[in-house]
C-alpha cells in the first residue's frame, strides 16, 4: 500500500468521520461538499479500502476507517505542533533583541561591526541598544531589562552568567593634567596608593573593587575622593581634581577630552571587556547568534 497520504486529505478524513456529514463537515473545512467528496473517494481509492459507509440514513465509519481515525488524528497533531513550533522560530527570528552596555564597546568600530554579522543573518531582528548607568555592573542583565549586554568582569553573581571576553587592556591611570604625577611616562600603582580615587557605586559590587585595585593593595584600605556612574561624571570630577581613577585602554579617550591624561600602570593585571548573558538564555537562538557574532569580529573571522 501506498503510504504518502497528504495531510489535508487526513484532515478532511477526520472532519467526515467526526461530524458523519459530509455538508457539516465541508462547512467546517471551508471547501465545497463536492471537492470534499472527491477528495475522501481519491483518498479511499489511493488506500484500497472504503472509509466511509454512504446511504440514506447518513453516512457511517467502515471498520477500516475506525482502524485509521486514531492515527490520523495523532498525525495531524504532530502536525500542528510541529507548525507551532515552526511559528515560534519564525516569531524568535522576528524579535527584538536587547542589547545592555554601561559604555559603549567603541574599539575600533566592534558594536557595528557586530550589528552588520548579526542582521545579516537575521535580518528580521530588531537590535535595541540600551545604556545603563555604572550602578547596575550587569548592564541590564540582572533584572531582565537586556537580553545580552557589555560588561567588566568581574560580575557579581558571576554563577549566573556566561560570557565571551571580547578585549583584555591595561588599565591606565587617568588624572588631572596639572597633577604631579602627570608629567610621568610610567607610574607605579604604589606611588597611586595614598591617592583619593573615584569609586564606582557600591551597588557595583565586586566590579568597584576591581577598579580600586583592591587586590593589589594587599588590605590597605583605598581613599575615596568620590562616587562616579558614567563618564560625564568621571571627566567633570577628574577636571575637579576629586580623585584620579584607573580605565581601561579602550576607554581612555572618552574622558581626556581636556584637562585630562591617562598614563600606563606598572604592577596591575589587564582588565577584560566582554559580551554576557544569563546563563537560562544561552540556547535562545537570538542571543547564541549574536554571541557568535561577537566572537567572529572579535578573533577578526
Amino acid at each position: 500500500m501506498a503510504m504518502d497520504v497528504h495531510v489535508r486529505d487526513l484532515r478532511y478524513f477526520v472532519a467526515v468521520a467526526e461530524e458523519l456529514h459530509f455538508t457539516r463537515a465541508a462547512e467546517r473545512l471551508y471547501v465545497s461538499q463536492p471537492a470534499l467528496s472527491k477528495q475522501v473517494r481519491a483518498l479511499e481509492r489511493h488506500l484500497g479500502v472504503e472509509l466511509f459507509r454512504r446511504d440514506p440514513q447518513g453516512v457511517t465509519v467502515t471498520e477500516a476507517g475506525a482502524a485509521l481515525l486514531p492515527h490520523a488524528r495523532r498525525v495531524l497533531d504532530a502536525w500542528s505542533d510541529g507548525t507551532a513550533a515552526l511559528e515560534a522560530a519564525r516569531a524568535a527570528a522576528r524579535s527584538t533583541l536587547v542589547v545592555g552596555m554601561s559604555t559603549s564597546p567603541g574599539r575600533g568600530g566592534l558594536l557595528p561591526a557586530i550589528r552588520s554579522r548579526f542582521t545579516a543573518a537575521h535580518p528580521d531582528t530588531v537590535l535595541r541598544l540600551r545604556q545603563v548607568s555604572w550602578e547596575d555592573p550587569t548592564a541590564g542583565l540582572a533584572d531582565g531589562d537586556a537580553d545580552i549586554a557589555f560588561v567588566w568582569l568581574p560580575l557579581p553573581d558571576a554563577e549566573r552568567y556566561g560570557w565571551t571576553v571580547v578585549a583584555e587592556e591595561p588599565r591606565l591611570v587617568a588624572l588631572p593634567q596639572s597633577h604631579p604625577l602627570a608629567p610621568r611616562p610610567e607610574i607605579d600603582f604604589a606611588d597611586l596608593l595614598d591617592e583619593p580615587f573615584l569609586a564606582l557605586p557600591t551597588g557595583a559590587g565586586p566590579l568597584r573593587d576591581y577598579w580600586l585595585a583592591l587586590e593589589e593593595r594587599a588590605g590597605r584600605p583605598p581613599r575615596i575622593g568620590a562616587e562616579i556612574a558614567g563618564t560625564e561624571e568621571t571627566y567633570e570630577a577628574l577636571v575637579a581634581g576629586l580623585g584620579v581613577c584607573l580605565v581601561a585602554t579602550g576607554n581612555a579617550p572618552l574622558i581626556t577630552l581636556g584637562g585630562v591624561v591617562t598614563r600606563p600602570v606598572r604592577g596591575l593585571a589587564p582588565s577584560r571587556f566582554a559580551l554576557a548573558w544569563r546563563r537560562e538564555d544561552a540556547r535562545r537562538p537570538l542571543v547564541r547568534a549574536y554571541a557568535e557574532a561577537c566572537r567572529r569580529v572579535a578573533g577578526g573571522s
